[in-house]
């Protein structure tokens, strides 16, 4: 199983064991996640996104923390794809009681360095809804650059969301 280590986190790809503790952090951190993201909140949610996870395009991490291993966060890379484009969607969020200590940054460059070097990716793209300031914050501190503006880009919670367009290249990185 992949396991990248940074300073104080490592990111894996979630695993059945994961599931009780990913679930418990999802439900805790509703607050922090509304209205950016609806994450998995129970069993069901927990088996959808797995399935998705063992698609050839898609691929999840979870940034634990090195001293207990506790989730700190996760990041996916969405529709991968390689040829032409040979990028990827970035999405991530972090957890309550992680957030602002750093901890998803390092753990977001650790999958934007695995994406880069181990993937051969050139490009990944975060959308980002305009108001989620952390997330912009987060995405520009790794790198990213803003790109543009997508009008009624996603569907979250129900609603179709503006979205702004930021990526990081490998070769800027």
């Amino acid at each position: 199983m992949l396991s990248l280590e940074g300073f104080r986190t490592f990111i894996q790809p979630p695993a059945a064991e994961d599931e009780d503790a990913f679930l418990a952090a999802m439900r805790e951190s509703i607050g922090l996640h509304h209205p950016w993201v609806s994450a998995p909140k129970n069993h069901e949610g927990w088996k959808r996104y797995m399935t998705r996870l063992q698609r050839d395009n898609e691929a999840g991490f979870l940034i634990k923390r090195l001293e207990d291993g506790a989730i700190c966060g996760v990041v996916n890379l969405n529709i991968i794809t390689y040829e032409a484009l040979c990028g990827a969607y970035v999405s991530y969020f972090g957890v309550a009681g992680h957030a602002e200590k750093g901890y998803m940054k390092e753990g977001l460059t650790q999958v934007i360095r695995h994406a880069f070097d181990k993937l051969g990716l050139h490009r990944l793209e975060a959308n980002i809804q305009p108001g989620n300031y952390p997330s912009i914050g987060l995405a520009r501190s790794v790198g990213f650059q803003y790109e543009g503006f997508s009008p009624r880009f996603l569907r979250i919670n129900g609603e179709w969301c503006d979205h702004e367009r930021w990526a990081v290249l490998a070769d800027e990185g």
